[in-house]
C-alpha cells in the first residue's frame, strides 16, 4: 500500500514504515505530524484518486530529525571578462518516518475511503466508479497482424560459373 501526498508544495510517494526527507518543517523532533493532502492511494491494486484530494484520509508520520542536505556549489562565470563567482547552499531538511496511511481517526484501515473516481479509457469512454470497487477500463486492442503463409520452396537455379575477368593492360598515352 502506498499513497501520493503533497507536503510543503511537493508530491511524495510514501509507504508505511519508510523514511523520507522533506523541506524543513516547524515540528519538533519526536512529534507526530499529519498530512491531509492525500492525492492518491493504491491498496493492493485498488486505486483511489482524489478530486483533487481524498476526503477524510490522512498520512501520519513522526519527525525523526532536522538534518541539512549536501552542499551544492553554484559557480557563475562570464568568459573573457574575468568574472567568476562561487557560492554554496545547503538545504534544511526534515526526516519523517511514515507511521500509517488511512482514514482520519482510525489506527489502521486496510481499504481506502470511498471516493468518486473518473477514468478515461483509450476508447474515449468515461467510467464512473463509486466505493471500493476495482477500477477496470475497457481498451481497444489493435487488430492482430496477419502472418503471411510461408512461400513454397522453388528449385534453386545453379548459376553457371563465369570466367574470371581479364586483366586490362594499360596502354601508353599518345603524344
Amino acid at each position: 500500500m502506498y499513497a501520493i501526498v503533497e507536503i510543503a508544495g511537493q508530491q511524495y510517494k510514501v509507504e508505511e514504515g519508510k523514511k523520507i526527507f522533506v523541506h524543513r518543517m516547524e515540528a519538533a523532533e519526536g512529534e507526530n505530524v499529519e498530512f491531509e493532502k492525500v492525492l492518491l492511494i493504491d491498496n493492493d491494486g485498488v486505486i483511489t484518486i482524489g478530486e483533487p484530494v481524498i476526503e477524510n484520509t490522512v498520512v501520519e508520520g513522526k519527525v525523526l530529525s532536522h538534518p541539512r542536505g549536501d552542499k551544492v556549489i553554484i559557480f557563475k562565470k562570464k568568459r573573457r571578462k574575468g568574472y567568476q563567482k562561487r557560492s554554496g547552499h545547503r538545504q534544511d531538511l526534515t526526516q519523517v518516518e511514515i507511521l500509517s496511511i488511512g482514514a482520519r481517526g482510525e489506527a489502521k484501515k486496510k481499504s481506502p475511503a470511498k471516493a468518486k473516481v473518473k477514468v478515461k479509457a483509450e476508447a474515449e469512454a468515461e467510467v464512473e466508479v463509486e466505493g471500493k470497487a476495482e477500477v477496470k477500463a475497457e481498451t481497444k486492442k489493435a487488430p492482430a497482424k496477419k502472418v503471411a503463409a510461408p512461400k513454397e520452396k522453388t528449385e534453386k537455379k545453379t548459376a553457371e560459373k563465369k570466367a574470371p575477368a581479364s586483366k586490362s593492360v594499360k596502354k601508353p598515352a599518345k603524344e
